[in-house]
């Protein structure tokens, strides 16, 4: 048994070095996921951020936490694409081929979207500083901060790769991204809901964004976060669950 979990590790880090090469190379990926939500960012606190009303001063605190879910999900339509091109290539069925553990491969497609994430939302970060943001909590809300971050990066990734490898086609595999990408816009992310109308405000309120930003946006205020975490962690680990399930169901039947 140890034999085994140690094979497996060794197989899937010599994948995730290998995915990692690829981003190294071709930078322009993480560039292209930051340019997006860095300039919405802009864009709303220097020419929107005036006319919303918060309730809040510094209204790029308050729209952080919406920024950096929509970096990852638009960070990880990339997996989808380079899964879907190993499978269409043939490269997963050659490492099969091979004397590795079989669901190595995938983790190191899920890994390296779990790094390079990481990268794209440090980045961002370090630009909303120069825009003014601040932030009193101290270490323990940060790592909380960056658990559910990884969380949800985790959970999207594994739905990407089930659109990775169910694909007919490489605008298939990266399209399924949208509607994720555009979920925030219809939750707190951006103005509080009591604004919306009333069908529109039951939907924001009891989605997953909503709960993920409010319990990020607390802990990063330094307010109590309440129930709102372990409602985002809930939201986060039943994705997560069911996503792994049907993307190593399609891997084992595609692949």
């Amino acid at each position: 048994m140890e034999t085994a979990k140690n094979h497996f590790f060794s197989d899937m880090s010599v994948m995730l070095g290998r995915s990692m090469r690829h981003i190294l190379r071709s930078m322009d990926t993480i560039i292209t996921v930051c340019i997006t939500p860095i300039a919405m960012m802009l864009l709303f606190v220097y020419v929107l951020g005036g006319a919303i009303r918060t309730g809040t001063d510094n209204y790029v605190n308050y729209l952080l936490p919406g920024i950096l879910l929509i970096a990852i999900a638009s960070g990880i339509s990339y997996t989808a694409y380079r899964l879907f091109l190993d499978k269409q290539r043939g490269i997963i069925e050659r490492f099969h081929s091979m004397p590795i553990a079989r669901s190595a491969v995938l983790w190191g497609h899920v890994l390296t979207s779990v790094v390079s994430n990481v990268i794209s939302v440090v980045v961002i970060i370090l630009v909303a500083l120069i825009m003014g943001f601040r932030s009193p909590a101290g270490v323990l809300p940060w790592l909380a901060v960056a658990g559910i971050l990884v969380l949800f990066t985790l959970a999207l990734t594994w739905v990407a790769a089930i659109a990775g490898l169910s694909a007919k086609s490489v605008e298939g595999a990266s399209a399924f991204s949208y509607p994720l990408i555009f979920l925030p816009f219809i939750s707190s992310a951006f103005v509080p809901t009591d604004s919306m109308p009333s069908v529109v405000r039951a939907f924001a309120e009891n989605q997953p964004v909503t709960s993920i930003v409010e319990a990020i946006r607390a802990l990063l205020s330094g307010q109590p976060v309440g129930n709102e975490i372990w409602v985002a962690l809930a939201w986060c680990a039943g994705i997560l669950l069911a996503a792994y399930f049907f993307a190593m169901r399609v891997y084992k039947k595609r692949v």
